[in-house]
């Protein structure tokens, strides 16, 4: 074991309270805790309603996650991204200032912003939520139900800033172990283990076998994967294993996971010189095994980043370009059922260009489809749709309040 030299963050809410200024209006509708002994900590947290958080250009809704009745809508920035906080509550939207908090259940567009210079991934793991900001390469840690108790100010953070700023994301698990990805403005090239060490953080492992590392996911026990251009970067029992591709390039950007189940599945790209966003093989990863494996899908069946969930059962959801939820179990990579919800589709030219995509929520997964204007609820376990709403705009990004 050795000690790196690095920079931790402030551990105060001063690091990230900057506030900023947008349109915002709705009314308060106060939240209890589940049981009446509940600290008051989380004592917002009883009445908690499903809400949908959906972007589009300009803006962004807050819609009843059961009926999709529009609550509100607010200006945002052209193009904003939307990420769940995971405490019933709040969504983060991402704009050009930082995260900035929606309160899904007044609803609100507050004025908190954890300040950021480009915004990038949010994670949710335990009792923590995880920010990372590209422009500077610093990871932001709060704890996820902090935000309840703020009475719209932002809690305390601790973090860590990495020695280059990059296109990265990063994880604390239960022990206090903060897993980040490894990179500079040029390149990326793996991850690292670091430990809390008073107001410091001391390295405990990496990896730099895994180029252009991308997205992270944590399957059950803690087993953590990390996307690489020629497959995918595993950490376990406080060590990295390099999981090699079966293509020469073989590109994993997102790991689609169940906390509850040790298979990881993937999106996978073998072309990259592949013109557009359609993807028609997925990687399967065994975290217990150690293993990584590529399935085709059907014919005439391809989706993108934004079209995989996990599910009821630990299975795979997958929206197809066909129009249809495909239903895959990630043991065998076979697909054993298909709900109908839209019309065929093709991928965008940009990835920031509005396409069909899901969000889940429990059982319940939410489509958008931007070619009618429309979100669809569907219920996973009957494939059932149970709701659907015309919205003003094209749907773009979507976060389910994920109580």
């Amino acid at each position: 074991m050795h000690r790196r030299p690095t920079r931790g963050l402030r551990g105060t809410a001063a690091l990230a309270v900057l506030t900023f200024a947008l349109a915002a209006c709705g009314g308060a509708e106060e939240e209890s805790a589940t049981s009446e002994d509940a600290p008051e900590t989380t004592a917002a947290a009883a009445t908690t309603q499903p809400r949908l958080a959906v972007t589009y250009e300009d803006g962004v809704a807050v819609l009843d996650g059961e009926t999709l009745e529009v609550l509100e809508e607010f200006e945002t920035e052209e193009f904003t991204r939307v990420n769940a906080v995971g405490d019933g509550h709040h969504v983060l939207l991402t704009t050009s200032e930082g995260f900035q908090v929606i309160d899904t259940q007044a609803p609100e567009l507050t004025d908190a912003v954890f300040a950021a210079e480009a915004a990038g991934h949010v994670v949710r793991h335990g009792e923590h939520t995880i920010l990372f900001a590209d422009g500077t390469g610093e990871t932001t840690i709060f704890e996820t139900d902090a935000l309840l108790a703020g009475e719209g100010e932002l809690p305390e953070t601790t973090g860590f800033r990495a020695p280059e700023a990059h296109h990265g994301v990063s994880i604390v698990l239960e022990g206090g172990t903060l897993l980040t990805t490894i990179g500079d403005e040029e390149t990326r090239s793996g991850a690292m283990a670091l430990e809390p060490d008073g107001e410091d953080w001391t390295e405990t492992a990496r990896n730099e076998e895994c180029p252009g590392v991308h997205g992270e996911g944590t399957a059950a026990g803690e087993a953590v994967v990390f996307g690489c251009e020629d497959g995918a970067l595993l950490y376990r029992d406080g060590a990295f294993e390099k999981l090699q591709a079966p293509d020469e390039f073989g590109r994993m950007g997102n790991a689609y996971v169940s906390e509850t189940s040790p298979l990881v599945v993937g999106d996978y790209k073998t072309d990259p010189d592949a013109e557009g966003y359609e993807l028609t093989q997925v990687a399967l990863i065994d975290t217990e095994q150690g293993t990584l494996e590529t399935v085709d899908l059907p014919k005439g069946v391809a989706y993108t980043w934004r079209g995989v969930v996990r599910g009821p059962d630990d299975l795979a959801y997958l929206l197809g370009t066909d129009g249809a939820i495909h239903v895959l179990d990630p043991a065998t990579g076979e697909i054993t059922d298909d709900y109908p919800v839209i019309d065929p589709w093709e991928g965008p030219a940009d990835w920031q260009d509005p396409h069909p995509a899901l969000t889940v929520d429990g059982d319940t997964v939410y489509v958008a489809d931007p070619a009618t204007n429309q979100v669809h609820a569907v219920d996973l376990t009957t494939g059932e749709t149970t709701a659907s709403v015309e919205l003003d705009h094209e749907p773009n990004e979507m976060a389910a309040n994920l109580g």
